[in-house]
């Protein structure tokens, strides 16, 4: 697509594998697993019982505790790992920003359901006389994120959340990448997150029969592409991004990371929870961010999988890939980095965009970790990157994430 060129500029996160870009880039190397029993409540109750929560969160580190009290948990990860990104990009205190011209864009799937969980409890069973918190609705609505984002630091541009279930991030980053081409602005921070390991949340994915119930070996129930995978395990934490006009970046000297080049939507109109069972949608959304590109298939060296683990949707997104990329899908890597971070739902994308730009700076593509035995519905002549990652020169790499409703969105990031 003509028009401004986007580069990235700045990277943060906080997530199972890590509380900041370092420390999950050597997670993700290692092939480390994050699931383990969930400690955030009593999950005693449900058939999963088993997540990858964030790791030695300490809120004091980032808020006093007047401010912590506006703030959901969801919104904390998105503050924290927008901060990573936003001083990683020398923009913090950079006084030559011009604000007005800086947005924020934030993907969420359900935002706060944790404070809707307890303000709701709490209401019901008596604790309140009866008054709920006058930051109930501020804790609990998802555009909040990028609300918080932009009070603090006054960035005064574009400003507003996307909502795709477990496509969010994506959608919030092709919206970013299209807007600064557009001219109407010259940086944004986007991305995503999520908290959502809760009663509420654990509850109605384990009533769907969609989450992991490998309960006895936690460390191994998110396997991508195995025989016996049962469903996905459920993750926490928020990722972000620094997008900026090319010109803008290299006028202040700032450091790149890659370019963005495409991004593709679509939606499958088959099912309200499925993916359609050839992957039409996921081919769609593939093939539109290459043309939007304007590149080729065969620049595509890996591919970050939305690979979360469940019966048809692993199935499907293969056979999208093969029936899009056809010879050079055996050139590929292909992994899924929810084996090991699990399933962020409308963060997930972002911290998948995070492994995208690891592989190209580093030239380490991440693992699909326990795979003991791929689907037999799976070309085992496909490249999935298993147990360990490998390194290659990276030259582009796309990165899938689907949702509920038949959201399909996919974004590629090139090597400069």
């Amino acid at each position: 697509m003509a028009g401004r060129r986007v580069v990235v500029t700045g990277i943060g996160t906080i997530n199972p594998l890590g509380n900041c870009i370092e420390e999950y880039f050597d997670n993700l190397t290692k092939g480390v697993s994050a699931a383990a029993p969930i400690t955030h409540f009593d999950a005693s109750k449900f058939r999963s019982r088993i997540a990858c929560e964030v790791k030695n969160y300490d809120w004091t580190r980032y808020f006093d505790r007047k401010e912590v009290r506006k703030y959901d948990i969801f919104a904390q990860y998105a503050m924290v790992s927008a901060d990573e990104a936003l001083r990683d990009a020398n923009i913090v205190d950079n006084e030559q920003i011009n604000r007005e011209r800086v947005g924020v864009i934030w993907g969420s799937g359900t935002g706060g359901t944790t404070t809707f969980y307890e303000e709701s409890k709490g209401y019901i069973e008596g604790n309140f006389t009866p008054r709920f918190s006058p930051f109930f609705v501020p804790r609990m609505v998802i555009d909040l994120a990028p609300g918080f984002i932009s009070l603090k630091y006054g960035f005064m541009g574009p400003n507003y959340s996307t909502v795709s279930a477990c496509a969010s991030s994506n959608h919030a980053m092709i919206d970013a990448l299209n807007l600064i081409r557009w001219g109407k602005a010259d940086i944004i921070v986007t991305g995503g997150s999520e908290a959502s390991i809760n009663e509420p949340g654990v509850g109605s994915f384990c009533a769907m029969q969609a989450l992991s119930t490998r309960n006895d070996d936690a460390a191994h129930a998110s396997r991508p592409f195995d025989a016996d995978r049962d469903g996905f395990v459920i993750g926490e934490g928020g990722g972000a991004l620094i997008f900026e006009e090319l010109e803008h970046a290299v006028a202040r000297g700032a450091k790149i990371y890659c370019e963005v080049v495409g991004g593709g939507m679509s939606a499958d109109a088959y099912h309200m929870t499925a993916p359609h069972p050839e992957g039409k949608g996921a081919m769609m959304a593939m093939r539109e961010a290459i043309l939007d590109a304007e590149i080729a298939p065969a620049d595509i060296d890996y591919i970050n999988a939305h690979g979360t683990s469940t019966p048809l949707g692993d199935i499907a997104e293969i056979n999208a890939i093969v029936n899009l990329f056809g010879d050079h899908a055996y050139k590929l890597n292909i992994s899924s980095t929810k084996s090991m971070a699990g399933h962020l739902l409308g963060g997930t994308a972002a911290i998948e965009a995070l492994a995208c730009v690891m592989a190209i700076t580093r030239g380490i593509v991440p693992p699909t970790i326990n795979v003991e035995n791929v689907d037999p519905a799976i070309d085992s002549a496909l490249n999935l990157t298993l147990g360990q990652a490998q390194a290659r020169e990276v030259r582009c790499a796309l990165s899938n994430t689907f949702g509920f409703g038949g959201h399909n969105s996919t974004i590629i990031f090139r090597k400069m």
